[in-house]
Order: C-alpha cells, then structure tokens, then sequence
C-alpha cells in the first residue's frame, strides 16, 4: 500500500466537533466492528468492546455522563462508541487462542489482566478509528466524560469498563477547528 492510499485515514482525516443528519446503519456498525476486529492484540486477546449508543433514549443516558464541552460533539453525533475493556475477556481465550491455555494465564490476576487491558483496549480502540475512516466515517474520539457514571449506567454489573468515547458519522464540515501541527520525526522518533 502506498502512502497516498493512507491519506484518507490518517494526512487528510480530522477530528469533528459535528455531523451531519445522515445516519449511520446497523449494518455499517457491523462492517466497521468486522475490520477492526482484525487488528493484532497480545495472545489475540480482543479484549474491547464496543458499545454503539444511537438510539435517542441511549444518547440521552450518554450526555449526562459527558463533560460540558462534548455535549454539543455527542448531542450532533447518529453514534457514539464507548470503547470498553471487557475484564473477564480471558474467559474467551479458549476460542481466540485455542492451541495455549490462556485463560489461566490471566484468571484470577488482576495486575495481569490490568496490564494487558492498558494497552490492548486502546490499541483496538485506535484500529476503530482507522477502520471507520477507511470505510468512509469522520470520528471525534475523547476522553471528556465520567468513567465511572458511564460504567453505571452502561455497564452497571462491572464486567466492562469505559476507557474513552468516540463518535461516528458523517462530519459536518463546518465544524471544524484549524489543523493543529504534529511533531516532525525528528522530535518524535529515535533509530537506535
């Protein structure tokens, strides 16, 4: 793949503040989990999960749970996902890595498992984004919310946690704010 096939998702995407009124189906939700879900995590653990809020009643629940300043980005927003950490995903390592014993690896160890959630969860969380730009959605991830009333409410019997919120649609064009610069790899990279 060339550099200019990555424009779509990384040099030419933008963070959006609103979205238009088109709404974003069910099936594209379905086709935007089944790319993610392909990215790489240690011992092809998968342990995110995602909670797409879209009904009115749902998105209600979400913006009590939302800083001030997002309210408006989630209120504009057909979706937005709640990118969560599942910590029991080893009860599923049987399926997703049947040829080890994984499970027992992590049942039980609650460092362990806070380790691998650490950096696994956002990973899958990234490969979200990537995935809805290439199939042609605008994002605008944050982390502006209240973890724990979105746990309540969402995920009141604990299994899954709030690790950060994105919304998903079709961006309004108009809301978007001067491109900020980026570190040049020279700031930003070592070659050792």
């Amino acid at each position: 793949m060339s550099a200019t096939n990555l424009d779509p998702v990384f040099s030419e995407a933008r963070t959006f503040n609103g979205y238009t009124e088109k709404p974003v189906s069910e099936a594209t939700l379905r086709e935007l989990y089944d790319h993610l879900k392909w990215g790489p995590t240690a011992a092809n653990s998968c342990p995110a999960r995602f909670a797409f809020v879209s009904s009115g009643e749902a998105k209600q629940r979400l913006l009590g749970c939302v800083n001030e300043g997002n309210v408006a980005k989630v209120k504009s927003a057909p979706v937005t996902a709640i990118v969560a950490a599942d910590t029991r995903f080893y009860e599923e390592m049987p399926k997703l890595f049947p040829s080890r014993d994984f499970a027992s690896v992590f049942a039980g160890k609650d460092d362990v498992i806070a380790d691998l959630l650490a950096r696994n969860v956002p990973l899958q969380g990234a490969y979200m984004i990537i995935a809805a730009r290439g199939i042609g959605l605008d994002c605008g991830p944050m982390s502006g919310f209240d973890a724990e009333a979105i746990n309540r409410e969402f995920f009141p019997d604990g299994r899954w946690q709030a690790n950060f919120i994105c919304t998903l649609g079709y961006g309004d064009k108009d809301s978007l704010y001067p491109r900020n610069p980026r570190l040049p790899f020279e700031a930003a990279c070592l070659i050792a």
